[in-house]
């Protein structure tokens, strides 16, 4: 039925008019009270045509079209993959934005001593309501992320979907894995116990072993040639405010890319 008349007094006779269940007449009803002030239906058109454009972009089945039932590489939902990482990416982003309010990014000495980033976490996990669940939800879900984009980029290499006209794809894929492995780094230092701690020590080593610049990039990143207090605050900066608006900004493009160019049928 198309909601678009000359008043809102028309359509509530019409509706009255009508052999109706109550549900339908009040379903009906608060539909055209809405559409009159916020246009909803104009909105909820466009989301039905969106609905029928995603499910054109959708891959066929290619175990009938192809005939590829003994083919692993093939299987449908590989290509699921893509929207697993996002969503538990997005799980991810929430339980992390509930941690931030009981979380303090403060480090006492540089000898991994307990601090107050620390003593957040054991309150966090021991104290806080529903705070060890919410813990294990980021900690999982990022660990889960990490995993998704990794078979996600296999399948996307297996199925050669990174070929011609598909590669500036490829390479945001590759720099968002990436950035992935920097969020999964930035968020295991943030504990600042013995382990995030050593950790971040291997890192600064890492750093200082690239030719030519290394001191500056160890300075820059881990606040010296050693793990101090100027280290958790710069991961947390990182992990923090830096990454997620990268990392979402690249996986609207990349979400926009396949939009324009479908999904790849494989080679």
């Amino acid at each position: 039925m198309s909601l678009k008349p000359k008043d809102e007094h028309d359509h509530m006779a019409w509706v009255e008019s009508k052999d109706l269940s109550p549900v339908e007449r009040g379903y009906l009803t608060t539909l055209i009270w809405l559409d009159k002030r916020f246009r909803v239906v104009d909105y909820l058109e466009i989301l039905e045509n969106l609905y029928y454009k995603v499910n054109l972009q959708m891959p066929k089945s290619h175990t009938e079209q192809y005939n590829l039932d003994n083919k692993f590489w093939y299987w449908y939902p590989l290509y699921s993959l893509g929207f697993f990482s996002l969503l538990a990416y997005i799980v991810a982003s929430v339980s992390g934005g509930l941690l931030g309010f009981y979380y303090t990014p403060g480090a006492v000495g540089a000898t991994g001593d307990p601090s107050m980033a620390y003593e957040q976490i054991e309150f966090i996990m021991t104290q806080l309501n529903f705070g060890y669940m919410l813990r294990s939800i980021h900690r999982w879900s990022a660990q889960v992320m990490t995993a998704a984009v990794f078979l996600h980029m296999l399948r996307v290499y297996f199925t050669g979907a990174y070929k011609e006209p598909r590669e500036v794809n490829w390479l945001i894929g590759i720099v968002l894995i990436s950035l992935t492995m920097v969020f999964g780094y930035s968020g295991y230092l943030l504990t600042w116990d013995q382990l995030a701690f050593w950790a971040s020590q291997i890192g600064v080593e890492m750093a200082l072993s690239i030719p030519l610049i290394g001191e500056w990039i160890a300075q820059l990143i881990f606040g010296g040639f050693t793990p101090n207090p100027a280290t958790l605050q710069r991961m947390y900066i990182l992990h923090v405010f830096f990454l997620p608006f990268i990392v979402t900004a690249l996986i609207a493009i990349h979400i926009g890319i396949v939009w324009m160019q479908g999904i790849a049928e494989p080679h």
